[in-house]
């Protein structure tokens, strides 16, 4: 019913972002749980992540139509906006996390308890200054990485 899909719906209040330096054993629940995070805070816009494939175009000139398939996929980025808090630890990982080839491990949680693990390269931390009604910002770009196997994002959703 519509009440019923309009209580399962929830604000990203109180949603959190973690980090960890390591990387999980299995890239599964099990692996990425084992992991001790860091959260970061001030975080005022997580942006959007999922899969997304690229597209395979195929046209033959007998029937001049276009045959579409999937191709190799992208898991997409993180693109964190947040108030700069110099003491944040959170924070202040992303920003080691910037200068290094590693992969690091992140933990989104919802506020209904949805988990959603990944690795990410953490490629830029910009900090910003806008004008005189705005607070002193920082953004972080983390794009996810797909493991060997084929594991991007590890969806563990509430009971």
């Amino acid at each position: 019913t519509r009440e019923d899909i309009i209580m399962s719906i929830e604000s990203v209040a109180g949603t959190t972002l973690k980090i960890s330096a390591g990387v999980p054993a299995t890239f599964d629940s099990a692996g990425y749980s084992a992991l001790t995070y860091t959260t970061v805070g001030e975080i005022t816009d997580l942006g959007e992540f999922g899969r997304v494939y690229n597209v395979i175009k195929h046209n033959p000139i007998g029937t001049r139509g276009t045959a579409k398939r999937k191709g190799s996929y992208d898991e997409g980025a993180l693109n964190l906006k947040l108030a700069l808090d110099t003491d944040d630890a959170g924070q202040t990982l992303c920003k080691t996390a910037a200068a290094s080839d590693a992969n690091y491990a992140v933990l989104i949680t919802a506020q209904g308890g949805d988990k959603y693990y990944m690795q990410v390269q953490v490629t830029a931390f910009k900090t910003m200054f806008g004008s005189v009604d705005n607070m002193k910002s920082a953004s972080i770009d983390m794009e996810i990485t797909t493991s060997s196997t084929g594991v991007g994002v590890v969806e563990v959703l509430a009971p």
